[in-house]
């Protein structure tokens, strides 16, 4: 059976989600590797690893829906609760910029009180100041809130937000695209089809968007196999994803607890992603949970990119998360590995390639 699974992957054939949960649960961690890598070599024959000069900006740590998996979100009333002015987040931007910075990656919790007027004139506000700049910001769950307090639809809210500079959505909140797991782990967040919609309505507008999963918490194989085809079938629906991220949950100070996914199973699962997503481009490996070490071996188990070298990340850190990354340790990174480093945008669209 295994064979029959691989030699349909060898001749670019799909999968089907029985398949999947086959190679995730009984293939060999190198066998599921090499069927991976060579899916990468197809795709990206070049043999050059991106990445994306970016800062996170988290304007506020109050969240409503509180999910158990998460150490950074505050009550409004909480001593260590904040919002960022503007003039703060401008100068976080232009610190970004300094440093020659592309992307702006500014995501919060869903706060009770920002409305859409709050996010138009902060997205003003940003392009008037930094045009050149990639505004990759909010989460599915957050466009959703700011709908519900503005009484918006979501395609009129998704319009305003990209008319005001919104340029492109990152995915944010996917976590498992399964209900019966976010009923688990995310009880007051939108349902896989909320998620769903923003991204389908966001491509209708021709807003690039990625796609995120946060494994190792309490879901099961089988719940991230859907999740995959979940991701697979909105892309072929006319989806913009121009990449997949996994990354794995971190216990740290959260309420959920538990442990966090082996090694191995970060690797089975990003190998997973490669082959089954074979209608999106990128697939990226997250050295911000994993470290850099750990990101290298991704490189040969079906990643390209390495995502951002993030000069600011605040949410996975509160997990007790905290590796960082310069750019030059980045590109020191990807030469070790012995790939071609490639600074891009955040489309991809390649920037300086470093020899």
């Amino acid at each position: 059976m295994l064979r029959t699974i691989t030699d349909k992957i060898n001749a670019g054939l799909p999968i089907s989600r029985n398949e999947a949960l086959r190679l995730l649960s009984e293939a060999d961690l190198l066998a599921i590797g090499r069927l991976a890598d060579n899916i990468r070599r197809r795709m990206h024959p070049e043999g050059m690893v991106t990445f994306v000069v970016d800062r996170n900006v988290n304007y506020t740590n109050v969240c409503e829906s509180k999910c158990r998996f998460c150490a950074f979100y505050r009550d409004e009333g909480a001593t260590d609760a904040y919002l960022l002015d503007h003039d703060t987040i401008y100068a976080k931007i232009g610190e970004l910029v300094a440093q020659g910075g592309t992307q702006l990656l500014m995501q919060g919790g869903l706060h009770p009180r920002l409305g859409i007027e709050f996010f138009e004139e902060l997205f003003r506000g940003i392009k008037e100041r930094f045009p050149q700049l990639q505004n990759h910001s909010l989460s599915p769950a957050e466009v959703t809130q700011i709908a519900g307090i503005s009484r918006l639809s979501i395609p009129e809210t998704l319009r305003r937000l990209k008319d005001a500079g919104l340029d492109s959505i990152p995915g944010g909140g996917a976590e498992i695209l399964v209900d019966s797991v976010r009923g688990e782990i995310s009880p007051k967040k939108i349902g896989w089809e909320g998620w769903a919609t923003v991204m389908r309505e966001a491509a209708r507008l021709s807003m690039p968007t990625t796609a995120t999963m946060m494994f190792g918490s309490r879901e099961k194989p089988e719940d991230i196999v859907e999740h995959l085809f979940r991701v697979r079938e909105l892309q072929a629906e006319g989806g913009t994803f121009t990449a997949f991220i996994p990354w794995t949950y971190q216990p740290g100070n959260t309420e959920l607890g538990g442990t966090t996914a082996s090694g191995v199973e970060y690797l089975k699962v990003l190998a997973l992603s490669r082959i089954v997503l074979d209608n999106v481009a990128n697939v990226q490996a997250s050295w911000v949970t994993q470290g850099a070490k750990m990101a290298q071996v991704a490189l040969f188990f079906g990643a390209n990119d390495l995502g951002g070298t993030m000069l600011e990340e605040n949410v996975v850190a509160a997990a007790g998360c905290t590796f960082r990354m310069s750019r030059e340790e980045m590109i020191d990174l990807i030469h070790g590995a012995g790939f071609r480093p490639a600074r891009r945008t955040t489309t991809y669209a390649i920037l300086e390639e470093y020899r």
